[in-house]
C-alpha cells in the first residue's frame, strides 16, 4: 500500500525502518536510550529547548502488573460469571475463548505495538500515523473520562461496604429492629442484604425522574476515592507501578482464599457443575455472540488509550507480542478463577435457601390436624417435627412423587431454581455474594477481605483509565507536562464535581446509563477506526515491518489477515448488532420499587434518551472534527508544509521528551540529508572517546 508520507519520487522506494539498535535501545551503533542529549551546534548555541524527561517503568514486572491490573477489573469478578451463568456455562466459556484468540489478542497486540513504537499517548500515536486521525485519540480521552466518572463511584461503594465490614454482626445480616412493634416492610418483603444496598447505601428513588438530594455518605466516600486516585497519579507511573505490586497481586490471593473456602462449603460442587454444564445450543443465538464479543472487548480495555499509554513507557526492544499473549490469557484465567469462586459460593447460598425452604414446608405440614394426618396417605414417612433430621434430597424425592397431592401448600425446594435467578453487576457483588458471605463463620473477616479486593481491582483499573487521559494530553501539549501536578489535581477535582450526579439518590440509574451506553458504542467506534487506520490507511504490511524492526523478528503474517478482515468485520458487526438492539428495543433500566420491595424494568424517559444520545455523540465527535480540522488547515495553508509532510515516509520522530530520543539538530549547512532523517548527539560509550552524530 502507498505510504502515508511519501513523495511522488519515493513511491517505489522501500521505506526506512524505525530507528533501532541491537541492545534494547532505539539508536544504531549500540548506544543506549538514556544517553541521548540535546544537540548543541558548532557555534555553541543550543538548537532546541530541553523538555521535561518522559517517565519510564522501573522494571518489566511493574509494567506487566500495571497492564494486568488495568485489564483485570470488576467486570472479571461480576460480569463474566453472570454472562457465563446466563448463556450456557461451559459453552459460553468456549465461545469467549475463541473470540479472545481471534479478535481480542490481535487488537491488544496492535495497541501495545503502536504505543511502544511511537512512544506517545493515544493522541500522539494516531496523529503520528496521520494528522487526520488525531480525533481517535481525543475520543479515547473523552470515553476514558466518562468511564472514570462512574467507575470511581463503584470504588466509593466498595469503600462504604469495607468500612461497614468491621463490626459484628454485619449490618446487612438482619433487618432493622422494629420501631413501636412495627417491622420495616421493605426489608421483610425483600432481604436484609437487598434492603441495606437499596435503602441504607443508595437511599434510592423509585425512578430516574425522581432525582432527590445528595447522599452525603456516598459523597464523602466518592471524595475519598478521588483523593486516593489523585495522590497515586501525582507520583507518576513509577509510584503507581509500585502500588501495583499490591493492588494487582492481592486480588489473586483473595480469590484463592475464597476458592479454597468455597470448595469446602456444602453445595459448592453443585454450583460449579451448574457453571460448566455445556449448553451448546446457545451458539446459534446471535445475542450470545454479541455479549461474548463485548466482554472480550471490555475485558482487555481496548480503545481506552490506557493500553497505548502504558506501553509507551516501555523500551522499544520490549517483546510486546509476548506481553499481549501473557496479559490476555492471565485475564482469561482470572475470569475463570473468579467464576469458580462465584459459582461455588452461589451454590452454597442456593443450597442454604433450599434448606430453609424445607424447614418452612415441614412447619406447614406439622400444623395439620390429627384427622388430616390420618386421612392423607401422601404425607412423608420421615419425621416432619424434626426438620434438622430431614435432608434436602429426602424432601425433594418425596415432593416429586407426592408433593402435588399433599394437603398443605408446600413447594419444591430446588437449589437449581435459585441458581437460575442470575444477578448482574452490582447486584451480584453487593447483594447476592454479600448475602452468601453473611452465612460464613467469621463473616466480618470474609466481608472485609472481599471488599478490599474489589477496592484494589477498581483502583488498578482506575489508574490505567486516568493514564489514558493524562498521558495523551501531556504528550500532545508540552506545557501540561511541566504542570503535571496541576493537571492531575484539576482533572480529579472536575471528576469529583461531575461525579456528584451519581451520588444523588437516583445516581445508581445514571451509573447504569453510563455503563451500558455512554462508553460502549463510542469505544467500539474508536477501535474500528484504530484497526482501519493501521490495517488499511497505514498498511498492515508496513506496520508488521515496523514491528519487525522494533523487535528484531517478524510476527506471523496471520495478524495481517486478522487486522484487515476478521477483527474489522467483527467490530463492525458488534456495532451494528448493538445499534440494532437499541432500535428494536427501547433502552430500559432496572428500578427499585420500594412499595413492592422488588426491581422492575422501566423504559428510559425521553430526556434521559436525549442525554444518552448526546453522550455518545460527544464521545464520537472528535473523530470527524479532527479530520475536518486537519483538512481545512491543509487547504488554507495553515497546516504542516506540504514538502515536509510529503517527506515523512514512516512514523515521524518521537517526542523530544522521550527518553529514547533527543531533540534533533539542524543539518549541517550544505549537507543533504535523506527524507525523514534526524540527527542526534550521543554520549561516548566505553572506549569511544569522541562524540558521534548519527542519522536515523
Amino acid at each position: 500500500m502507498t505510504p502515508l508520507y511519501a513523495s511522488a519520487t519515493e513511491m517505489e522506494m522501500e521505506k526506512a525502518p524505525l530507528p533501532s539498535d541491537e541492545n534494547g535501545g532505539t539508536m544504531a551503533n549500540g548506544q543506549s536510550d538514556a544517553q541521548l542529549l540535546d544537540v548543541t551546534g558548532d557555534d555553541g548555541q543550543v538548537g532546541v529547548t530541553v523538555e521535561p524527561t518522559r517517565d519510564a517503568w522501573g522494571s518489566k514486572i511493574q509494567y506487566l502488573l500495571a497492564q494486568v491490573g488495568f485489564s483485570v477489573g470488576l467486570g472479571n469478578v461480576w460480569r463474566f460469571p453472570y454472562l457465563c451463568h446466563l448463556n450456557g456455562g461451559g459453552a459460553f466459556v468456549l465461545l469467549y475463548f475463541v473470540l479472545l484468540v481471534v479478535v481480542g489478542v490481535p487488537l491488544f497486540f496492535l495497541e501495545l505495538a503502536a504505543g511502544q513504537s511511537i512512544r506517545q499517548g493515544s493522541i500522539g500515536v494516531w496523529k503520528t500515523i496521520s494528522p487526520k486521525l488525531v480525533g481517535i485519540g481525543y475520543s479515547s480521552c473523552v470515553v476514558c473520562f466518562f468511564v472514570a466518572l462512574y467507575y470511581n463511584v463503584i470504588i466509593a461503594w466498595s469503600l462504604f461496604y469495607l468500612g461497614n465490614s468491621f463490626q459484628y454482626p454485619l449490618p446487612w445480616e438482619e433487618c432493622p429492629e422494629p420501631v413501636k412493634n412495627q417491622t420495616v416492610k421493605e426489608c421483610n418483603n425483600s432481604s436484609p442484604t437487598t434492603y441495606f444496598w437499596f435503602r441504607k447505601t443508595l437511599d434510592i428513588t423509585d425512578t430516574i425522574n425522581q432525582t432527590g438530594e445528595l447522599n452525603y455518605l456516598m459523597t464523602g466516600c466518592l471524595l475519598a476515592a478521588w483523593a486516593i486516585v489523585c495522590l497515586a497519579m501525582i507520583k507518576g507511573i513509577k509510584s503507581s507501578g509500585k502500588v501495583m505490586y499490591f493492588s494487582s497481586i492481592f486480588p489473586y490471593v483473595v480469590l484463592l482464599c475464597f476458592l479454597i473456602r468455597g470448595l469446602l462449603l456444602d453445595g459448592a460442587s453443585e454450583g460449579i457443575m451448574y457453571m460448566f454444564y455445556p449448553k451448546l445450543e446457545i451458539w446459534g443465538n446471535v445475542q450470545v455472540w454479541r455479549q461474548a464479543a463485548t466482554q472480550v472487548f471490555f475485558a482487555l480495555g481496548l480503545g481506552f488509550g490506557s493500553v497505548i499509554a502504558y506501553s509507551s513507557y516501555n523500551p522499544r526492544r520490549n517483546n510486546c507480542h509476548r506481553d499481549a499473549l501473557m496479559v490476555s490469557f492471565i485475564n482469561f484465567f482470572t475470569s475463570l478463577l473468579a467464576s469458580l469462586v462465584v459459582f461455588a459460593v452461589l451454590g452454597f447460598r442456593a443450597k442454604n435457601i433450599a434448606k430453609e425452604c424445607v424447614v418452612s414446608n415441614l412447619k406447614l405440614l406439622s400444623q395439620l390436624s390429627d384427622v388430616e394426618f390420618e386421612e392423607n396417605l401422601f404425607l412423608p414417612q420421615f419425621n416432619i417435627f424434626e426438620p434438622s433430621s430431614v435432608s434436602l434430597e429426602e424432601y425433594r424425592e418425596w415432593f416429586l412423587v407426592n408433593g402435588s397431592r399433599a394437603p398443605a401448600n408446600v413447594t419444591d425446594c430446588n437449589p437449581e431454581s435459585e441458581m437460575n435467578k442470575g444477578t448482574e453487576g452490582t447486584g451480584l457483588a453487593f447483594i447476592t455474594f454479600t448475602q452468601a458471605m453473611s452465612l460464613f463463620p467469621a463473616s466480618p473477616f470474609w466481608s472485609a477481605l472481599f471488599f478490599l479486593m474489589l477496592l484494589n481491582l477498581g483502583l488498578s483499573t482506575m489508574f490505567g483509565t486516568m493514564q489514558g487521559i493524562l498521558t495523551p494530553l501531556m504528550d500532545n501539549f508540552k506545557g501540561l507536562m511541566r504542570r503535571k501536578t496541576l493537571l492531575t489535581v484539576c482533572s480529579c477535582a472536575l471528576g469529583f464535581i461531575i461525579g456528584l450526579t451519581f451520588t444523588q439518590r437516583s445516581g445508581n440509574y445514571f451509573v447504569m446509563m453510563f455503563d451500558d451506553y455512554s462508553a460502549t458504542l463510542p469505544l467500539i467506534i474508536v477501535v474500528i477506526f484504530e484497526t482501519f487506520s493501521v490495517a488499511w490507511i497505514y498498511g498492515a504490511d508496513r506496520f508488521l515491518e515496523d514491528i519487525a524492526n522494533m523487535l528484531q523478528w517478524r510476527p506471523p503474517a496471520l495478524y495481517k489477515i486478522l487486522w484487515k478482515y476478521i477483527c474489522l468485520l467483527a467490530m463492525v458487526g458488534l456495532l451494528g448488532a448493538s445499534l440494532l438492539q437499541m432500535v428494536i428495543q427501547r433502552p430500559t433500566y432496572k428500578a427499585w420499587n420500594h412499595e413492592e420491595a422488588t426491581e422492575v424494568s422501566l423504559e428510559y424517559p425521553s430526556w434521559a434518551l436525549a442525554v444518552l444520545a448526546l453522550l455518545i455523540v460527544f464521545a464520537s465527535l472528535p473523530i470527524p472534527l479532527g479530520f475536518i480540522h486537519t483538512l481545512l488547515q491543509e487547504r488554507l495553508g495553515a497546516g504542516p508544509e506540504r514538502g515536509v509532510d510529503m517527506e515523512h515516509n514512516n512514523y515521524t520522530k518521537c517526542s523530544s521528551v522521550d527518553p529514547d530520543c533527543a531533540p534533533a539538530d539542524t543539518a549541517a549547512e550544505g549537507e543533504p540529508e535523506p527524507p525523514g532523517a534526524e540527527r542526534y548527539r550521543l554520549l561516548p560509550q566505553d572506549d569511544e572517546a569522541e562524540e558521534s552524530t548519527t542519522g536515523v
